[in-house]
């Protein structure tokens, strides 16, 4: 069966996403994880040194400016899942509204960025990545300040790496996941509303709610 955007929306809504085993695979299967990554949106860890580094940085963020470039940018690695096809996919979702990406700017300079998918109040992410130190970092704090702001109540990672524990992601059950996901799916949010926040607005916000 051929995989189109709707037929990929559909997976996600069922709590599968699709990969491919490296980026010139033109085989795309779909993933059920037994345990899931998600990052609970009251739960994002900012280290000291990260706070102090948003309060200083010359990063600029945007919302939805470059979303090939992060795609290409993710992608952009040995060791790859986003093949030519995953790529179109997600170009096309990205075109219906289904898809976004917040960028990390230093001058003209696309230094990091993260994409995901969104349906009701859920934010799956897809991949981040960092040309920058801290660039991917400061890329999900201002994410988890928008999906907060948008009113989103799920922010899934799919899968848990150290990098992800390191800002307060953890792991759950499928069971707990779908549960989390069927609520989302049946709440309304919006990634495209909220103002965006400079990296050191997003820290204030961070110390006023802590």
């Amino acid at each position: 069966m051929e995989l189109t955007p709707d037929l990929l929306l559909k997976g996600y809504a069922s709590g599968i996403f699709p990969m491919a085993e490296h980026r010139d695979d033109p085989k795309i299967f779909w993933v059920d994880p037994r345990r899931r990554g998600v990052l609970p949106l009251d739960g994002f860890h900012a280290s000291r040194s990260l706070r102090k580094r948003m309060r200083t940085t010359r990063f600029e963020i945007s919302i939805d400016q470059d979303f090939p470039g992060v795609v290409d940018a993710c992608a952009n690695r040995a060791d790859t899942w986003i093949s030519a096809e995953i790529r179109s996919l997600y170009m096309a979702l990205h075109h219906e509204g289904h898809a976004h990406s917040l960028e990390v700017w230093d001058g003209a300079q696309l230094v990091g960025g993260v994409y995901g998918v969104v349906m009701g109040a859920a934010f799956f992410g897809e991949s981040m990545f960092s040309r920058r130190t801290d660039a991917s970092k400061i890329a999900l704090a201002c994410l988890v300040d928008r999906l907060n702001e948008g009113g989103f109540t799920l922010f899934d990672t799919q899968f848990l790496t150290a990098h992800l524990a390191s800002l307060g992601g953890v792991e759950i059950s499928r069971a707990d996941y779908h549960h989390l996901l069927e609520i989302a799916l049946d709440q309304k949010a919006s990634f495209t509303d909220p103002i965006v926040r400079t990296p050191s607005q997003v820290v204030q916000r961070m110390t006023q709610m802590s």
